[in-house]
């Protein structure tokens, strides 16, 4: 298997989180659970079938979602996939709307965003190299959708990301409550809270991982959930595992 993933840097690093690819040999499958984001991003799949939670893709351009909550992905023996994993809320600049489940990209709904042109680049050559300078081209040319993104939103979510507890988000004075979850519903598909939820199952994941020989407790003190049992509840929720099955 060979994965590769780069953070674009500069002005692109506000509008893509990553690109990356993946490309199997013929004696391997993958198969892998993909933990919430909140962001949502575009697929290319460049060579075999995809299947997303039980929802088989061909060959072609796929709209993924927001993230919400895990989603298991399986790729066959040969495949070969390419990837933009955008920042919060791009996808709504882009697309004028959320969408609520994976989506192959239709050639005639094209004209905007002209993602196929692009797709047939990447099947060019399968070179990391020249596929990222491809996406990161067509990344450029479509970065001005990111400042459509309120300054609001994004204020927002740092903000969130600062807290030491989720009930302190009612002190931040830049939104009310009610237009905070107004934006968003509008741009992510959710409320703050369930942001702040997916953020905490998140963290303790990334904690779990570097962290092999702490006490469930423990991480579920740190990581600001009430209890251990309120943190089990909320990965099976959210990212369908429990903590003890994290992939230390």
């Amino acid at each position: 298997m060979n994965l590769k993933l780069s953070q674009p840097l500069g002005q692109l690093s506000s509008f893509a989180q990553a690109i990356w690819s993946l490309s199997l040999p013929e004696n391997i499958s993958f198969e892998k659970n993909l933990y919430p984001d909140a962001r949502s991003g575009i697929l290319f799949n460049l060579a075999g079938e995809i299947n997303i939670d039980q929802h088989t893709f061909p060959e072609g351009v796929i709209m993924l979602p927001v993230k919400r909550k895990a989603e298991k992905i399986a790729l066959s023996s040969g495949g070969q996939l390419v990837g933009i994993r955008f920042q919060h809320a791009v996808s709504y600049g882009l697309l004028g709307k959320n969408l609520d489940k994976p989506t192959l990209h239709s050639h005639d709904n094209d004209q905007q965003f002209h993602l196929y042109a692009l797709y047939s680049e990447l099947k060019k050559r399968n070179d990391y190299s020249y596929q990222f300078s491809a996406i990161s081209a067509w990344a450029e040319a479509h970065q001005h959708k990111a400042d459509k993104v309120p300054e609001s939103l994004t204020k927002t979510i740092n903000f969130i990301k600062e807290l030491d507890s989720p009930g302190l988000l009612s002190e931040n004075r830049t939104l009310s409550q009610r237009q905070m979850e107004r934006v968003f519903k509008l741009w992510l598909g959710m409320t703050p809270k369930y942001y702040q939820r997916i953020l905490r199952v998140k963290n303790a994941i990334l904690f779990l991982k570097l962290n092999q020989d702490v006490h469930l407790a423990e991480v579920a003190q740190i990581c600001g959930f009430s209890d251990q049992a309120h943190m089990t509840r909320e990965f099976r929720q959210l990212a369908s595992i429990t903590p003890a099955k994290v992939n230390r």
